[in-house]
């Protein structure tokens, strides 16, 4: 079943495709991009909801979803570009008032108490997708490097279903969304066709450079959780034998209880030991 909040994302977005297309002729292939966009983000953000047993958007998600709608009239544009001019202004236009409400569904979130979960994936989703559009619209101009770029995110998201360790909780980081800022500014700089071609390809090799550090640095981070988790996995399977020793076989309350206690002294003074713990924990009372 399709949420409300979604529904009327998909209706703005056809409002938004069909004003496009009565001022500047949108055309069938920028009308298939911008339609089907708006299928998959209706779909996909109605199963979020779901798994998330959320029955309405918050005030920031409202905001998330507008830059959303915004993001798939740069996509429609972007696609119609490949066999028409299109009106760069208007497509820069669009572009950054989503990279301004951007600045925008963060503070909401704080501010009315309704951040979650939910509202960051979404949130980060549209960001990168955002990026990736600009990066197909500037590629024509300055090299298919650029779409680099766009395919960081996406490349790291299929790294991460081939190394498991990729898959751990990063800590927050206010630079990441600030990277994330950067590359869609870059990007609609660089397209505006406002500044000199090289002073284009300087900026755009500056976005990828704090991208790769960024992403980097997570990489980095993660491999070192990893390395962690294995060096005490001798301590979790000591645990997971105390568990089962001191605790009475009929009583899984007991037996959660005696694990973390076992655990306790240490699990300041190894990261991730906290989680071990638990898992110590669970094993015991199967």
């Amino acid at each position: 079943m399709v949420r409300r909040g979604p529904l009327v994302g998909l209706i703005s977005q056809f409002v938004l495709l069909a004003a496009l297309s009565a001022a500047f002729r949108l055309g069938l292939v920028g009308w298939l991009a911008g339609s089907g966009y708006g299928l998959a983000l209706c779909g996909v953000l109605s199963r979020g909801m779901r798994r998330s047993d959320r029955r309405f958007l918050g005030p920031a998600d409202v905001v998330t979803l507008t830059r959303a709608v915004l993001v798939g009239g740069v996509l429609a544009l972007t696609a119609a570009s490949f066999g028409r001019q299109v009106p760069i202004a208007v497509m820069i236009t669009l572009a950054g008032v989503a990279l301004a409400f951007d600045a925008v569904d963060g503070k909401v979130a704080r501010r009315t108490a309704t951040a979650s979960a939910f509202g960051a994936r979404f949130d980060m989703e549209i960001d990168a997708f955002m990026i990736l559009t600009l990066s197909v619209f500037v590629a024509p101009a300055y090299g298919a490097w650029v779409l680099t770029i766009g395919a960081m995110r996406y490349t790291f998201v299929v790294a991460s279903w081939l190394l498991p360790w990729l898959r751990s909780p990063l800590p927050q980081r206010y630079w990441r969304k600030a990277v994330a800022a950067a590359q869609g500014i870059a990007l609609a700089l660089a397209g505006s066709g406002l500044v000199p071609h090289v002073i284009g390809i300087a900026v755009l090799f500056a976005a990828l450079a704090l991208l790769v550090e960024s992403f980097g640095r997570d990489v980095v981070w993660s491999w070192q959780s990893r390395t962690s988790l294995h060096r005490v996995e001798p301590l979790r399977l000591y645990r997971v034998r105390a568990a089962r020793d001191v605790a009475a076989p009929h009583d899984r309350d007991v037996h959660l209880s005696s694990a973390q206690q076992a655990g306790h002294g240490d699990a300041r003074s190894h990261p991730g030991d906290q989680t071990l713990v638990r898992r110590a924990a669970g094993a015991g009372t199967r």
